[in-house]
């Protein structure tokens, strides 16, 4: 934090100073234009008695020439003779005349050696040019007070500016440092923390806001994954403790030990353990992985519906009815769409009583896939409450033969990362109806 309260202060005092420079710059330029103006005007306006002499044909020598004693004076004809002259420029050669023909000329120049820079005007009157002049030195002395107040006061309001910008972005950056040190102390056994949010609008506070929303979705993600392992241990220590209880009774009574009924009940839980493991390792790739991981092109969903319900009928003698599955297109994993088929039609199949009924139509750019059976149903209260990892209704819905409690869940994760849903049809009063909707393909991806 302190680098960048450097970084600031630096920069922001670095602008400052180039900005005051080139105003300094500026004054000093205009400043000095505005002096040498009036000071063109004093000459102007002096002038005007030694052109009313010339005129009047009575100059006077030594030339007498308005201002202070420095001022100098000269008439010059067309001829480059000096017609008369200021005492203090006697005996000086003619001076310049005006380069092309404008009445009035000023000109800035050393025409004593050794003097200030002068300031000169020529004007012409009849064959003669009047040149009357005046030092520079009180410009240049004014000029010179004003650039020694500038050098003293560039620096001194840069150094009470840089205080001033260090101190602001000290406290502008403190809620930030707060925040820092908050986030550096949580740990995960703390993940209820929350960083401390300033008690404005401003971007700190915003920051502030959106890295507590950051922590509590990480706090929501640590729970899910705790219960998860709560109940995956559940899960699995279960079939592990009626293998090794079944074991352990015929080690201790071999003579009358039923190996064939040990072996085929063994193997019987090593299968449910199997599709256990595999649904935690679905749900553990549908959790780590991003949705932009999992394949995107166009599926036939019919052909897997019918697919998945030939599956089933070589395996059960529940009645699966598929007449009413039509042609729909959707954009998706193949894979993981029969998953979601497969767990749809295999718990329909296990709660049935006599048949399955599986449709697929297109409504409004969706495919919609139902899968009824005329099993015990589901109560209105826990239509939700089965697509959570590892639910258990009461007996007539609970996974007693061979369900993992885990199918639903993926089905639903995997519907809602296809930009899907999968409900429970409220309005079916016989047995229990799911409904999945997915976007259809559109034409031309």
């Amino acid at each position: 934090m302190r680098g960048i309260r450097v970084r600031i202060t630096a920069l922001a005092t670095l602008v400052v100073v180039v900005v005051l420079a080139v105003a300094a710059v500026a004054l000093l330029t205009s400043q000095r234009r505005l002096l040498v103006d009036d000071l063109d005007d004093a000459l102007r306006a002096g002038s005007k008695e030694v052109v009313a002499a010339v005129r009047n044909g009575n100059l006077d020598r030594p030339l007498t020439v308005p201002g202070d004693d420095d001022s100098i004076g000269q008439v010059v004809d067309t001829d480059g003779r000096v017609l008369a002259a200021s005492t203090n420029f006697a005996d000086r050669p003619a001076f310049p005349p005006p380069s092309g023909d404008p009445d009035e000329t000023f000109r800035s120049s050393d025409v004593l050696p050794g003097e200030p820079e002068y300031r000169v005007m020529s004007r012409r009157v009849g064959g003669v040019v009047v040149h009357t002049g005046a030092p520079l030195d009180d410009v240049e002395e004014s000029l010179a007070a004003l650039r020694l107040g500038l050098w003293v006061a560039i620096p001194s309001v840069a150094i009470v500016l840089a205080g001033l910008i260090w101190w602001l972005v000290g406290r502008t950056l403190r809620p930030v440092e707060s925040i820092r040190r908050e986030v550096a102390d949580i740990s995960g056994h703390d993940m209820h923390r929350r960083v401390p949010e300033p008690a404005t609008d401003d971007e700190i506070a915003r920051l502030a806001r959106t890295m507590n929303a950051m922590l509590d979705r990480l706090q929501a993600s640590a729970d899910r994954q705790q219960h998860f392992v709560a109940d995956a241990s559940h899960e699995l220590r279960s079939p592990l403790t009626r293998i090794r209880t079944e074991l352990e009774v015929d080690l201790r009574d071999p003579d009358d030990a039923d190996l064939v009924a040990t072996h085929r009940s063994v193997l019987e839980e090593a299968e449910h353990l199997q599709r256990l493991v595999d649904d935690l390792l679905i749900l553990a790739r549908i959790d780590a992985g991003p949705e932009g991981d999992r394949q995107s092109v166009a599926v036939d969903l019919d052909d897997i519906a019918l697919r998945e319900t030939a599956r089933l009928r070589d395996a059960t003698p529940i009645r699966i009815d598929t007449s009413g599955i039509g042609a729909a297109q959707v954009a998706g994993d193949p894979d993981q769409l029969t998953r979601v088929v497969r767990n749809l039609t295999d718990n329909a199949v296990r709660h049935a009583k006599t048949a399955v009924v599986v449709t697929l139509t297109e409504d409004s750019g969706l495919a919609k896939l139902t899968v009824d059976d005329d099993g015990p149903g589901i109560p209105p209260d826990q239509r939700e409450r089965v697509f959570q990892r590892f639910t258990r209704l009461d007996e007539a819905r609970t996974d007693t033969d061979g369900g993992t409690g885990l199918g639903l869940a993926i089905a639903r994760e995997i519907a809602t990362r296809h930009g899907g849903t999968i409900v429970v049809d409220p309005g079916r009063s016989v047995g229990t109806r799911f409904v999945v909707e997915l976007p259809l393909v559109t034409p031309g991806t």
